[in-house]
């Protein structure tokens, strides 16, 4: 199992703060309305440890945007939160006029939209940090259970899942959410690179 010194994991959620704070004012701007994230909880756990987490085994469902990054490494990123929280989120997000027929309408374009500007801005704190470049694919929504969004959890695979914990405060509502990186061995040996460089500089 991939681990992280304490010096290297508070580092990680000093680079990821940066992000989130980044994306609650993004998303301020967007809703005219203070939006505050957390500092994320960061943890790094097995796949099939999200999915227990997610609720998968009692069958929950979860709402989640997915995008695929690579360049200073490879990973593949989610925001996710329970199917019963989105339309409470679109509806913080877009206005309390709009019936919930409209409000479903647009579940996937705002999700989609909230999604890309986390995870894009989280991602982008990261690229900073490694002084290299990450592309970002398109967002793609997905609605199912921990293990149908992650994938399956009893697959052979040598990678693990860096997750944050969030809690996101919209007009005094708080919401639990996760971001997920499912990072492979050389993703890994890269993050901790980045990490141990983003140190070094700090300390010159």
């Amino acid at each position: 199992m991939f681990h992280l010194t304490e010096l290297q994991h508070d580092a990680l959620v000093e680079i990821f703060n940066l992000g989130v704070g980044q994306a609650a004012a993004a998303m301020s701007r967007i809703v005219n309305e203070e939006v505050t994230m957390s500092v994320p909880m960061v943890m790094i756990q097995k796949r099939v440890e999200v999915a227990q987490t997610l609720g998968s085994a009692e069958g929950r469902r979860i709402c989640a945007v997915a995008q695929q990054f690579q360049g200073a490494f490879n990973t593949e990123a989610f925001l996710m939160f329970p199917e019963e929280k989105s339309l409470e989120i679109v509806r913080l997000m877009v206005g309390q006029s709009l019936s919930m027929e409209e409000l479903s309408e647009m579940e996937q374009e705002a999700m989609s939209e909230i999604g890309n500007i986390i995870l894009n801005s989280c991602m982008a704190t990261l690229a900073n940090a490694s002084g290299r470049e990450l592309h970002g694919s398109l967002p793609i929504y997905r609605v199912g259970t921990g293990n149908d969004i992650l994938g399956d959890a009893g697959k052979e695979w040598d990678g693990v899942v860096l997750t944050l914990k969030i809690d996101f405060n919209i007009e005094r509502h708080m919401i639990h959410g996760y971001v997920a990186f499912l990072l492979d061995v050389p993703a890994l040996q890269d993050l901790r690179a980045y990490i141990d460089d983003y140190l070094s500089r700090l300390t010159c």
